[in-house]
């Protein structure tokens, strides 16, 4: 193409804000090195222990710097599920069926879904999903809907609207679904395949052969396979692609968590269908955005940019938050202002979900400036083989010998040994040259389940912090290993996510200090009515404010950010903690690497509590105990205080002069606390806090105290040991004061080094502004294939009829689906998710039209017509009651 007619495909933009920002954390930092200062005054009068918060307390506020239809590439979904009961097969056939529906041509989309869990129930559900699928996607594509998650769609979009032709076919399509999803609970519930069921299809015979989840064959089957001409939907549209793989899993070998089962599924697509451009989804993150594959192709099929890219990132959003995120977990902030900030210097992460790759780069290829795409070449590399011999040709490419003496795992595909493959891959890609891109477009590209309650939240923080941690102390330091490979800011930007745990200690330390030192009466911060109060009031009160501005900002609202800080502190002082303290045991060899899976699914009960955003406890927990331990803690040091200032009538001003901003910090923690009180003393049901935690809180919180007046050392915890050797050089003042001002320094200089590191990724944060119109005029027929992954592993875990949706959401994506392939990967082997996906590829039929006339969104059918609370037309109603229908009947 000449430089004349080049018209880029998209546009930057820099984020609004910045100049504000910039001075903000310039004022900041004139108030640090204020603080600094006055540190350095009085150490050697009374030590250097407080040195640290403050510092630190700035190192947290970084900042906010911030053609061609045939020639369409195929697209590759990989969707991911590991355990059927974790991650229920209804839902993984939700998500399925979501990226089935993606508006791209289903010839163009294949989907591979990874069962991990090796379940035939999941393989039940995927076979009810293809089914399904064969009304859901021209359901989807006729309505346009939005989500294409069936389950999504339904759940929003409670009635029909519109004439009564597409009432009928909506209720049509809903009572299919309903039907579907009452017949894969019902399987999951009996926990087993019935005899008339398994001889419905060959896939069925597979289980006759595996001993269990950890010790089977290989199982492939294709599903739905794209280049068959029979292949077709209600309305005689082509299907796309669908597979289920459980790869090979032996006692004697490693099978490496989801990178392994990402890399067989990167092996066994190349040779079925071998989309150049590969999705890849979580089975509880379905479609919410029908154009999501066009987004992303509009930067990696730009002339001029969109040859260096190697993955696009999306926004991960979640659609079960609370109006005021109880548990913080949609991480506002960080995914609308610091990933754009990352864009800015180099790219952002690879985050696991949501992501689309460019296979050569994910397959370990090295960038070159000459580097070009031919999309003519690439857009139809499907095999030619019949689908019966690529099942059995391809099964060695996931077996557990496969991989032996190769560089899978180091060079090629996910790297192996990290909890959090998906950061160390990103990186890896990023040294060898490529570049990354973050797209937020106004609809939210994919909506995923967030824990529910607050251990799954603290245990899913601590494997990620984990592996962050992990990937820092490795040689895959971002610091040292992206020396002269990625930009200076691009290394350091890394380091405050890689160095989220080692937070916990100068956190513990602010916590716990200040508190105990009060009941002594010892004064670690300047007078009220000393100058030196207003920078640390200053830096204090602006970082907070400031925070409270971006967090409102970014679309939360003012409860949603104190439970955001609450968080903040739990995280740091329990799943930080332990995160660190498994790291360190790795590292010495005394721990072994453990993925844990969050669960997706909860009882009744927790999700009343849960809607009503009341903090779930509930169970034992060591993480539990510490929290408790804290909150009572810090409850015995506001009662000091209070004694202080009512008993010491004649002194009440000079204690409050002396102590003001301890007791106010002090105070501040209590507040924080609350809703941990209320659960150790107050909460009647099954959500409050055990009685062995709340007599071991209240135990471990007086020996504190009792420890802190004998000998004020011995609660620094391992730090006070080494700070023991330091004592000669500060001969003057307590001993007391002295240890105490050195760890809080240290604290301070901590934070204030986290805030210098955080600042670099949001200092000069972009958008990437998708033309998908100018998409569609430049490459017209030639737009590319799309192979669309969808995981899944266990049916229990991850219901198949979430699968469905998830499938039929993608299948549904506006796109020419004669370019679109769905792959679903069942790691759990189960033929409730293979049946699942029968039932998606026969509603997909339906369903695809459905989204296409009516531009549902999402075009997940659960997640849609749950939405959509009245009906579009007739035939909305009519699909909705369809499922309605097909529910009794599961029931029954």
């Amino acid at each position: 193409m000449a430089e004349s007619d080049y018209v880029p495909l998209f546009e930057t933009k820099q984020v609004k804000g910045r100049l504000l920002f910039r001075c903000i954390a310039a004022s900041i930092f004139l108030g640090i090195c204020f603080i600094v200062m006055y540190r350095s005054e009085e150490k050697l009068r009374d030590g250097l222990g407080l040195d640290c918060f403050f510092l630190s307390y700035g190192s947290v506020f970084i900042g906010f710097s911030p053609p061609f239809e045939k020639e369409l590439p195929g697209i590759d979904i990989f969707v991911c599920t590991a355990d059927p009961l974790i991650e229920p097969p209804s839902m993984v056939v939700n998500t399925v069926l979501s990226v089935m529906a993606y508006d791209y041509p289903p010839e163009k989309l294949s989907i591979y879904l990874s069962d991990d869990g090796g379940s035939d129930l999941t393989f039940y559900a995927m076979l009810e999903a293809a089914n399904f699928s064969k009304t859901w996607l021209p359901f989807c594509k006729k309505f346009r809907v939005e989500p294409t998650s069936p389950e999504a769609y339904f759940r929003t979009a409670s009635e029909a609207l519109g004439d009564a032709v597409n009432v009928k076919d909506w209720l049509s399509v809903k009572k299919l679904y309903e039907e579907m999803k009452m017949r894969i609970e019902a399987t999951i519930k009996l926990n087993r395949i019935p005899d008339h069921i398994r001889k419905q299809h060959k896939g069925f015979r597979e289980w006759d052969f595996v001993l269990s989840k950890h010790d089977h064959q290989t199982i492939l089957q294709i599903l739905i396979d794209g280049r068959d001409s029979n292949a077709e939907d209600i309305e005689g549209n082509p299907l796309p692609t669908l597979v289920y793989l459980a790869r090979e899993k032996r006692p004697q070998h490693h099978h490496h968590f989801k990178a392994g089962s990402m890399n067989a599924l990167i092996r066994v697509s190349s040779r079925i269908s071998n989309g150049p451009i590969i999705l890849n989804v979580d089975c509880d993150m379905y479609s919410n955005n029908s154009k999501a594959i066009k987004y992303s192709l509009c930067l990696f099929m730009d002339e001029k940019k969109g040859d260096e890219i190697a993955y696009i990132q999306f926004l991960q959003s979640f659609d079960n938050l609370t109006k005021n995120e109880i548990y913080a977990s949609s991480f506002r902030v960080l995914q609308q202002l610091e990933l754009h900030g990352l864009d800015a210097i180099g790219g952002p992460c690879y985050n696991g979900s949501g992501c689309f790759h460019r296979r050569e780069a994910l397959c370990g290829k090295k960038y070159e400036k000459n580097y070009k795409v031919d999309w003519k070449k690439v857009s139809d590399a499907k095999a030619d083989e019949s689908a019966t011999f690529l099942e059995e040709t391809c099964k060695v490419l996931a077996s557990c010998t496969f991989e032996h003496n190769t560089t899978w795992g180091k060079e090629m595909g996910l790297i192996y040994g990290f909890l959090v493959e998906d950061i160390i891959t990103g990186l890896n890609i990023q040294c060898k040259g490529w570049k990354s891109m973050y797209l937020s477009p106004e609809r939210d590209g994919f909506l995923g389940v967030a824990p529910i309650t607050l251990l799954q939240t603290l245990v899913q923080h601590k494997r990620w912090m984990d592996g962050h941690l992990q990937v820092f102390l490795s040689r895959y330091c971002p610091l040292l290993y992206g020396y002269k490979k990625i930009p200076v800011k691009l290394r350091l930007a890394y380091c405050p996510y890689n160095l989220w745990a080692a937070n916990c200690l100068a956190t513990l330390y602010i916590v716990v200090v200040p508190c105990l030192c009060l009941l002594k009466g010892i004064s670690l911060f300047p007078k009220i009515s000393s100058p030196w109060v207003f920078p640390f009031a200053y830096v204090a009160f602006v970082h907070r404010a400031y925070s409270l501005n971006e967090f409102l900002w970014c679309g939360g609202t003012f409860r949603g950010w104190c439970n955001n800080q609450r968080m903040w502190l739990f995280n740091r002082t329990t799943a930080y903690f332990f995160a660190l303290f498994e790291t360190i045991l790795k590292l010495l060899g005394y721990s072994q690497l453990n993925f844990v899976v969050t669960a997706k699914v909860a009882d009744n009960e927790a999700l009343k509590r849960y809607d009503g955003e009341l903090i779930e406890f509930g169970a034992t927990s060591p993480m539990f105990d510490i929290l408790a331990t804290l909150a009572m803690l810090n409850l015995f040091g506001s009662f000091g205080a209070l004694k202080k200032v009512i008993l010491d009538v004649d002194e009440d001003l000079q204690v409050l002069d002396k102590f003001g901003l301890q007791i106010l910090l002090c105070f501040v923690l209590v507040t924080i606390n609350l809703p941990v009180y209320r659960a150790l003393f107050f909460r009647n049901d099954n959500g409050k806090m055990p009685s062995s935690v709340t007599y071991k809180s209240i135990i471990f919180a007086m020996l504190a105290c009792t420890a802190t007046m004998c000998f004020a050392a011995s609660i620094f915890l391992g730090i006070c040991f080494i700070f023991m050797y330091r004592a000669m050089f500060f001969p003057v003042g307590g001993k007391a004061e002295r240890w105490t001002w050195i760890g809080l320094f240290l604290s301070e200089l901590w934070f204030c080094l986290y805030w210098f590191f955080t600042t670099v990724s949001r200092w000069n944060s972009v958008y990437r502004l998708p033309y998908i119109d100018r998409l569609s005029q430049r490459f017209g027929k030639e737009l590319p294939g799309i192979d669309i992954f969808v995981c899944t592993a266990d049916p229990l875990m991850e219901p198949p009829s979430m699968v469905v949706n998830t499938v039929l959401s993608v299948m549904a994506y506006d796109y020419p689906h004669e370019k679109l392939n769905i792959y679903l990967s069942d790691d759990g082997g189960s033929d409730l998710t293979f049946y699942a996906m029968l039932e998606a590829a026969n509603f997909s039929k339906t369903w695809l039209p459905f989204c296409k006339k009516l531009k549902v969104e999402p075009t997940s059918p659960e997640a849609y017509f749950r939405t959509a609370s009245e009906p579009v037309n007739a035939e909305w109603l009519s699909v909705k009651v369809n499922l309605i229908l097909i529910s009794c009947t599961h029931i029954v």
